[in-house]
C-alpha cells in the first residue's frame, strides 16, 4: 500500500506503479466518491474503452421466471 501527500491545494499524485497498472493517461478524467469514510477514484472511460469488456463472461445460471 502505497501513502501519498495531500498538498496545500488538496492535490495528491497518483504513484507510478499504480498509474502504470490501470493504464491512466495525462488529462483523463475521473469520478470520485465518498464510500464508508474513505475516498474512491474510478477511470472515466469512453465507450470504446469499453468494447469487449464483458468478453467470457459466464451466461449459464438459471434466470428468475419473470426475467428474459
Amino acid at each position: 500500500m502505497d501513502t501519498v501527500t495531500v498538498s496545500p491545494k488538496y492535490q495528491v499524485v497518483i504513484p507510478k506503479n499504480i498509474r502504470t497498472s490501470m493504464k491512466l493517461r495525462p488529462g483523463q478524467k475521473m469520478k470520485i466518491i465518498e464510500y464508508d469514510g474513505r475516498i474512491e477514484l474510478i477511470p472515466d472511460k469512453s465507450i470504446e474503452d469499453m468494447k469487449g469488456f464483458l468478453r467470457g463472461i459466464n451466461t449459464d445460471f438459471a434466470r428468475e421466471d419473470d426475467r428474459l
